[in-house]
């Protein structure tokens, strides 16, 4: 996939034609990347969809299966989809273009009322907490 990095970590008890033959059935060939690793054994790995319905589960389920055999703590993989609570990389654009024309365009010192609405109505603060 050309918008995956070099390197990146997958679940030691994938093999490497495993992971080339799902890497197939995932929306552009983005395969589970292990993002984030906590101390206390929690991961947070994202998922591109993996494209035909039929296959989704099995695939899902080898995957998930994997991450929990690499977890430190053996722990169940919970799965949450975040494009139904999160917003889209359009929106973090677009709100991240309204903060700095705010930054730069309107002086706080002047118009702290309005300026705190428009901090507001930009969705920064929301998108990043």
């Amino acid at each position: 996939s050309p918008s995956l990095p070099e390197y990146f970590v997958v679940p030691s008890s994938l093999a490497d034609q495993d992971l080339k033959l799902y890497s197939y059935s995932f929306i552009g060939r983005r395969m589970p990347l292990w993002s984030w690793n906590h101390p206390n054994g929690s991961a947070l790995v994202r998922m591109a969809n993996i494209k035909d319905v039929l296959q989704q589960r099995r695939i899902d389920q080898r995957i998930c299966n994997a991450i929990t055999r690499s977890h430190p703590l053996r722990s169940d993989v919970y799965k949450s989809d975040l494009d139904k609570c999160l917003p889209n990389i359009q929106e973090i654009q677009a709100a991240h273009t309204k903060l700095k024309q705010l930054c730069v365009n309107e002086p706080f010192e002047e118009t702290e009322e309005k300026w705190l609405s428009s901090l507001e109505n930009t969705r920064w603060l929301e998108y990043i907490r």
